[in-house]
């Protein structure tokens, strides 16, 4: 039997980590934050607790590593009401996106894929059912691409 869920994100979950300065740093320069803060993130997370928050029954399938920041991921998606019955424990650190933020709105991000990139065919499989039942699939490309290609055979079984 087809399981039903009406959004199945296939996709990134990073652990951003955040500062504020007034202004971004130039190349070579040191600036200071007034502040810091941590947060869920990665492009398939946020899409995932976007679809939750706007009442979609969600399934999210990725991969974190075996960390505290895993363990920070898996407790912000269920609270927001994600099914992270698909979310697996690869063997490599869970992502983390390094990111800075200015009084006026610029960022500059760097992204540390993590466990994003041993997200597997074989993981997708294993969510084949929840795929197949899923009113919408969406992905980004922030995990490999042979995980897109089969999540999307997957959608037409």
């Amino acid at each position: 039997m087809v399981a039903r869920t009406d959004v199945v994100v296939v996709g990134s979950a990073n652990l951003d980590i955040v500062a504020t300065p007034v202004r971004l740093p130039r190349p070579g320069e040191t600036v200071t934050a007034d502040g810091y803060f941590e947060a869920c993130g990665g492009k398939g997370a946020n899409l995932a607790i976007a679809a939750a928050a706007a009442g979609a029954r969600t399934t999210f399938v990725g991969a974190v590593g075996d960390d505290d920041a895993a363990r920070q991921l898996r407790a912000a998606f269920v609270a927001d009401g994600v099914d992270v019955a698909h979310l697996v424990t690869g063997d490599a650190p869970t992502g983390r996106a390094l990111i800075g933020v200015s009084h006026d709105g610029e960022n500059l991000i760097m992204v540390v894929p993590g466990a994003n990139h041993v997200l597997s065919v074989a993981d997708v499989d294993a969510a084949g059912d929840v795929i197949a039942g899923a009113r919408v699939l969406l992905m980004q490309c922030e995990v490999p691409l042979d995980v897109i290609e089969r999540a999307v055979a997957r959608a037409g079984d």
